[in-house]
């Protein structure tokens, strides 16, 4: 990072974190006058700043309200860039048209806004569907506007089943599917478990990608055998069909063993913990559910919550997932799992 990048992260850090839009739209459009090219100013300072705001929450430096309160200021600050004239300008090209989307219950929406506003710089007509889109409503639009691509987007793993959902019905309708997001894994291997008709890391690479060539158009039925067999199979559908009891079990025998700590604290360390141990059972994928164990034993200890909360949580749904060969599999996994 050169200096005056870095130099420009920490104004609109500091602006975002402080709460304060108006500083923050300043910082950015200043770095635009100094001649910072607007791409740069997107992915190498607002997105910069942004991959912060969840580092910092993550490691409990900033609180929620500060997490929400950045992330809308970047989202204004996204808004400003859009309108100003070193963008507007790009719009006068025709490379085509690309629809924008997170997938159903993806709440994360500023990597898939960042996306459109990168694809609109280069020239492409850009319909940005925002957070959750319900993927009836997504097919419905692709067969109203009939896009050259759809990318979607999705941040947690725990969204995996309903980005297959996605990712079939769009190629379905003909559109073929670009995706991206951490959700994907750091290598792309669940975009292409899933049967997504190409993915990219990041909002350049995407962009790159799309710039290349058009995707194929191919029917979800002319794929390799639709996907992995063994995906929404018995031990995924018992688990799926089970996990509101089951969370409840667990944390009730969770506050007799630790009276200490709030029903809130346990009931969300449940309720990830089951989600992460659908999403890898879906995949089939045993360092999906130790490696989102990490993340949220990492997370637990930043926020002073006793390491039995995690430990004894996965003993007790082991306990009572005795059937589930493979959940146990994962589970005696992330157990073992150095710390």
């Amino acid at each position: 990072m050169s200096h005056d990048i870095e130099e420009r992260v920490e104004r609109l850090w500091a602006a975002a974190t402080s709460g304060d839009e108006y500083a923050a739209a300043d910082a950015a459009l200043a770095a635009l006058d100094a001649g910072m090219p607007m791409e740069t100013l997107l992915l190498d300072v607002v997105a910069a700043v942004q991959a912060r705001v969840g580092q910092e929450w993550a490691a409990n430096r900033i609180t929620v309200a500060q997490e929400h309160t950045a992330t809308a200021i970047n989202e204004r600050v996204l808004s400003a860039l859009a309108h100003h004239p070193a963008t507007r300008a790009s719009l006068s090209q025709d490379r085509g048209r690309i629809a924008v989307a997170c997938i159903d219950h993806e709440f994360h929406a500023f990597p898939a806004r960042l996306l459109a506003e990168v694809l609109r710089l280069r020239g492409w007509q850009v319909d940005y569907l925002g957070a959750q889109v319900p993927t009836p409503h997504l097919v419905a639009h692709l067969h109203r506007t009939n896009p050259d691509a759809v990318a979607l987007s999705s941040s947690l793993a725990t969204r995996l089943p309903d980005a297959h959902a996605a990712i079939t019905a769009c190629q379905a309708a003909g559109t073929p599917v670009l995706a991206g997001g951490a959700a994907f894994g750091p290598d792309g291997r669940y975009a292409r478990l899933l049967g997504a008709d190409a993915w990219a890391p990041d909002a350049r690479a995407a962009a790159d990608r799309l710039a290349d060539g058009p995707l194929p158009r191919r029917l979800a039925a002319d794929r390799d055998g639709g996907g992995p067999a063994h995906q929404a199979g018995h031990e995924y559908a018992v688990l799926t069909a089970s996990a509101p009891e089951l969370m409840r079990g667990v944390m009730d025998e969770l506050a007799r063993r630790l009276p200490e700590v709030s029903r809130e604290v346990t009931g969300e360390s449940v309720s990830y913990v089951v989600d992460f141990l659908r999403a890898a059972l879906y995949v089939d994928d045993p360092d999906l559910f130790s490696s989102s164990a990490g993340w949220l034993t990492d997370v637990l200890a930043s926020r002073g919550i006793p390491e039995q909360v995690l430990s004894s949580a996965l003993e007790l749904l082991a306990g009572r997932l005795a059937g589930l060969t493979r959940a146990q599999e994962m589970l005696a996994g992330a157990r073992a799992a150095p710390d």
